[in-house]
């Protein structure tokens, strides 16, 4: 150090010497910006540690593009439930009237909590539990919860993709295996399968030959091998295409996510050249407004909305943190959420052109029955030949003819009508019948394709469409645990994902067992409902209440260069959580009033019979809902009484190169006395970052918001306790 500087002047000197900022720096060894640390507790600075959190900061993958990321949002969020679950609720719940609950519900609770989870994956760029340990400490356990989740519904999710693939591949062939009931020999007898007679061909294949399904829960059965192949073959897809992370899973949701669209669009071609197609789509957008008063249809709506868009799973946020921090999150969260939208709506024209199609193959059968029945009783005299209009001519009947004769026949034969045993055969109570899951796809629309001309292509297309709307929903619900587990726990990506798969296999063959589709039914109704609705209040909470909503949309307008809108700012802080908290007080009613049962084959009556779960199944069942809900309050009484350190204590700062402020050294002398002692707080150049960490409940950081201009965030560096200290 030269022998004329104030340093070295106080070293032989007595006098008071008033050392300057600039004086010191000058004289200060080579900083190395990346590796800088301001130890404000005295603790050790680990920097191997340090050095990793670095580098694993620089090294976190990105998505190859904007599309490829908005492809796996999509890909994510649009699922088996826009195709089958969503058009059963338009039809239950008004038909067109439905969607004006849907689209509010959508506006005021999924859109800003869709955003809420993009922006928060994108800003610290870590998995779910990263995340919420950031942000809350003490809530630290939402990140836990939703990898819970993700797995029970991970579970039986791909059990539904293996069902697929064995129908995929039962495609290949003419006639299709479902049109027909088999032929079965009595002796030297050819007779018609008796379950499959009193039930139908496609009920038959799917109940029988798929699941070979006993006749209650308690009745495991043994594995149904075939399923049990298609189940692993499943996983084996699942792993291939998530080993790689979003290297390898954001290649495959350029097909999965593209291609579904491409076979809707084809088959809502083919079905409007169907006859009775119009039937089943005005019967579908006919608006029962009534229905829009109905609590019921609200919270169903509410429900609907909140799964379509996969919130709470981690899924959305795993995603989102493979982004840069420019990002333009509301973007995607607006195109994402109406894209959800769309294909839905784009579905449920799908489905009821062949609906309706369907109903008047069915409409026309049930014509041709109860006309042979008159004719018997024309023959028998059991009707006189009067109660036939003239103009009706049995050889040409339609269903305008027959309802005539019908109401006819009703009217004179009032006291003897019901032991005629004759439909009514109206199209209307063909097109009312609800069909929701398993039944729409495996059931009603396979039945519509037998009448299709080349049957075997359409079957193949529309089951691979299944394949790849819960592949790509697959990848994401994987993602909800994968990202997390590996940025927290520093796992290898490749073994972490190939054991996930097949601990995930061995445990999934609950479900491949004989009773194993009402155990899918089990996991569905109650694994994630509750659990999750309590996570996505709690993310809620922990943004707006705790973390801060003027501070959020402070860090959102740095990150994304304008302001949100302040519609966020109120649904975030008041709507959004009183919505939700009404929807978690309507479902654990809805519980509570609905006792917990199941449909049920049962192979002798061929009919469908609910029954109630035996006390064994309740206890896994009320197990699922508490194991799921555990990490939250687990992971907060460990934190609240010290048991466990969530790193809130700690406080360090990364200075990052070429993000210092205005150049220190070139400051006057009144500079850096107002630098250090300035009387006017806003003219004190703020040396803390713009975002603080969370210090734990009644601490006073000295780390607010600055609008400092020089950088993205107005700071001249970072805490490097964040994970986007490289940003």
């Amino acid at each position: 150090m030269p022998k004329n500087s104030k340093v070295t002047q106080r070293e032989h000197s007595s006098e008071h010497v008033t050392e300057s900022v600039a004086d010191l720096l000058a004289h200060e060894e080579p900083v190395d910006y990346k590796c800088s640390v301001l130890n404000v507790t005295g603790e050790t600075w680990d920097k191997q540690k340090d050095g990793e959190e670095e580098l694993d900061a620089e090294n976190r993958p990105a998505w190859n593009s904007k599309l490829q990321y908005i492809l796996a949002q999509i890909g994510y969020s649009v699922g088996l439930g826009n195709v089958w679950r969503f058009p059963y609720l338009c039809q239950k719940n008004g038909g067109g009237a439905y969607l004006v609950p849907y689209l509010v519900l959508l506006v005021i609770i999924g859109l800003p909590l869709f955003f809420l989870e993009l922006a928060v994956g994108q800003r610290i760029r870590r998995g779910s539990i990263g995340v919420w340990n950031y942000i809350c400490p003490r809530l630290g356990g939402i990140g836990y919860a939703s990898c819970l989740v993700c797995f029970f519904v991970g579970l039986y999710y791909n059990v539904i993709i293996g069902w697929s693939i064995f129908y995929f591949f039962k495609s290949f062939q003419y006639p299709l295996p479902w049109s027909e009931c088999p032929i079965v020999k009595n002796g030297s007898v050819a007779v018609v399968e008796t379950e499959c007679e009193r039930s139908s061909a496609t009920t038959y294949f799917w109940y029988r030959e798929t699941l070979d399904i006993s006749n209650s829960i308690s009745e495991s059965g043994g594995l149904n091998w075939k399923m049990t192949l298609c189940l692993l073959v499943a996983w084996s897809l699942v792993g291939l295409a998530m080993i790689k992370g979003i290297q390898s899973s954001g290649k495959v949701m350029y097909f999965s996510s593209l291609f579904p669209y491409v076979v809707l669009v084809c088959f809502l071609v083919r079905g409007l050249l169907l006859r009775g197609a119009v039937d089943g789509i005005m019967h579908m957008f006919t608006p029962k407004l009534d229905k829009m008063l109905d609590p019921q249809v609200w919270r169903e709506a509410a429900t609907q909305v909140f799964f379509a868009l996969g919130l709470g799973f981690g899924g959305v946020i795993a995603f989102s943190s493979y982004n840069k921090q420019d990002n333009n999150c509301h973007f995607d969260a607006t195109l994402v959420s109406f894209i959800n939208f769309f294909t839905s709506v784009l579905a449920t024209l799908v489905v009821f052109a062949v609906l309706g199609f369907k109903a008047n193959i069915m409409n026309e059968k049930c014509v041709v029955e109860n006309a042979e029945k008159i004719l018997g009783y024309l023959n028998t005299n059991v009707l006189s030949h009067d109660l036939i209009p003239p103009h009706v001519n049995f050889s040409h009947l339609t269903a305008k003819d027959y309802n005539e004769m019908y109401r006819v026949i009703m009217t004179v034969k009032e006291g003897h009508f019901k032991e005629l045993g004759l439909d009514a055969c109206l199209l209307e109570d063909e097109l009312n019948k609800s069909v929701q899951g398993t039944g729409l796809a495996f059931i009603a629309f396979t039945e519509a394709m037998t009448h299709f001309p080349a049957s075997p292509f359409w079957s193949v297309m529309f089951f691979l469409m299944l394949i790849n709307l819960g592949l790509g929903s697959m990848i994401g619900t994987m993602s909800g645990i994968t990202t997390p587990i590996i940025d927290t726990f520093k796992v290898r990506k490749e073994v972490f994902t190939v054991g996930s798969c097949i601990f995930a296999f061995v445990v999934g063959l609950i479900f491949v067992q004989r009773s194993g589709n009402y155990f899918v039914t089990m996991f569905d109704d109650y694994s994630a409902t509750l659990p999750l609705t309590v996570v996505v209040i709690l993310e809620n909470i922990a943004v707006a209440w705790i973390y801060g909503t003027k501070k959020f949309m402070q860090e959102l307008t740095e990150m994304l260069g304008f302001r949100p809108y302040q519609f966020y700012y109120y649904t975030w802080k008041y709507v959004s959580p009183i919505c939700m908290a009404v929807l978690m007080t309507a479902s654990i009613i809805q519980l509570g009033v609905s006792p917990p049962g199941y449909s049920a084959w049962i192979r002798e009556e061929a009919a469908e019979k609910f029954l109630f779960y035996p006390t064994w199944a309740m206890a896994i069942l009320i197990s699922l809902i508490i194991l799921a809900s555990l990490p939250l309050p687990l992971v907060f009484i460990l934190r609240q009484f010290h048991l466990v350190s969530d790193g809130s204590n700690a406080l360090s700062v990364t200075y990052k190169k070429g993000r210092m402020m205005k150049d220190i050294s070139n400051l006057e002398d009144n500079d850096e006395t107002r630098f250090i002692l300035s009387k006017v707080p806003s003219e004190t150049p703020s040396p803390m970052p713009t975002h603080r960490s969370y210090l734990g409940p009644g601490s006073n950081s000295p780390m607010e918001m600055s609008s400092a201009p020089n950088g993205r965030y107005g700071s001249g560096y970072l805490l490097a306790s964040t994970p986007e200290s490289e940003l």
